[in-house]
């Protein structure tokens, strides 16, 4: 009988989750993401099935607001450069959903088990918000740069305009389309 060892280095149970916890490598190429992690394809596909949000448009707001990372948490606040002050919001998780955000999504669709570090869950919220986005400001479900700025933003700050004055996050926006464009082409190519 082989003996095994506690740390047994990407084999058996603890290696397929620990890989599964990782992010992706080569985030660049959505061939590449969804063959080291199909459950992230497999998410999207049922959340463009269930809200017609296109796995292309998830996969770049996904991409921007966490890097694919599950636990993903806004960075720290410092007070005097030194003394820790809290997190800068409580967005968390592969959607980066705020507390009260989430909560909303859990009495709408998700329950009360559905979970931030979830990509399944995770995704059914950005279907949800995207939707409601749709519903409140006539946003196309294609349209990734003015969704990202709706979620960034809220839907009333988008509506106000409020990303206007914000050059860096109109960028951001500009990038997240960019981003979309190229998964949607490499996505039509995998193999």
């Amino acid at each position: 009988m082989k003996k095994t060892h506690s740390r047994d280095h990407g084999r058996g149970v603890r290696g397929v989750m620990w890989r599964w916890l990782q992010a992706p490598r080569n985030l660049d190429n959505a061939c590449s993401i969804v063959r080291q992690q199909p459950k992230i394809l497999r998410a999207m596909k049922k959340t463009e099935r269930k809200w017609n949000v296109p796995v292309h448009v998830q996969m770049a707001i996904v991409y921007q607001e966490s890097k694919f990372v599950h636990d993903a948490r806004t960075p720290v606040k410092y007070v005097l450069g030194v003394l820790p002050m809290g997190r800068q919001s409580s967005a968390y998780g592969y959607a980066q959903a705020l507390d009260g955000t989430w909560k909303e999504y859990q009495r709408a669709e998700g329950g009360r088990g559905a979970k931030r570090t979830s990509i399944q869950d995770a995704t059914d919220f950005m279907g949800w918000y995207m939707t409601k986005t749709n519903e409140v400001t006539g946003i196309p479900l294609h349209d990734a740069r003015n969704q990202y700025l709706a979620y960034h933003e809220g839907r009333t700050g988008y509506l106000r305009g409020s990303y206007k004055s914000k050059s860096w996050l109109v960028r951001v926006a500009d990038e997240v389309a960019s981003r979309s464009i190229m998964y949607q082409i490499q996505l039509a190519n995998c193999r």
